[in-house]
């Protein structure tokens, strides 16, 4: 595609070690995915609080499905201003995008929360709790791989609520117009005082 956006006759001129490097790590980062069937190993760790071995069976589609969140990336990759289709977004309709981030948010991170500590609905729980800042303490999780994911978690949850903040006072905000209709009410009840 460079060859031909470029007018250039020989794809030689095009490939410098860089971008074969980098389309090396795209082919790499492309080619993980879950395999079919069931494939199960022993994954060994230690317990965050009592640092006690721990010893669990788990899926390797599950180890797996973590990595493929890394093709992510394609999508900064697209040639268009991603931050200006997204500030337009948040203009046009800032609920909608503000819900469907969270959502997939809590998704994915609960999905990563079950790779370590292997109960989806739980880890969901985990997260919605983690991503409001509730923290109830009903539920901990026990892995570093967790905390680490519980920790992102909350920040995001940080960050979604100062942005739902600021989008509610957007929206509670006066118009143009409203403010000088309110200027002008305001300044005709001072008139029929002073008179």
């Amino acid at each position: 595609m460079f060859v031909i956006d470029n007018g250039a006759d020989d794809w030689r001129i095009a490939m410098t070690m860089e971008r074969v490097l980098l389309i090396a790590l795209e082919l790499l980062v492309s080619a993980v995915h879950p395999v079919p069937g069931e494939f199960k190993f022993l994954w060994r760790a230690r317990l965050a609080f009592s640092y006690t071995p721990s010893m669990a069976e788990a899926d390797l589609d599950m180890v797996l499905s973590v990595p493929m969140f890394l093709r992510l990336y394609l999508i900064a990759r697209v040639h268009f201003n991603t931050r200006f289709v997204m500030k337009t977004l948040m203009t046009i309709c800032p609920g909608t995008v503000l819900l469907v981030f969270s959502i997939s948010l809590w998704i994915i991170a609960a999905w990563t929360v079950r790779v370590c500590e292997s109960n989806f609905l739980g880890a969901m729980w985990l997260i919605s709790i983690t991503f409001l800042s509730i923290g109830y303490g009903d539920m901990v999780p026990n892995t570093y791989c967790g905390k680490g994911v519980c920790l992102l978690t909350g920040i995001m949850g940080a960050g979604c609520t100062a942005l739902v903040v600021a989008v509610v006072a957007r929206k509670l905000e006066l118009t143009k117009a409203e403010k000088h209709v309110h200027n002008f009410m305001m300044d005709t009840q001072l008139t029929k005082r002073v008179a």
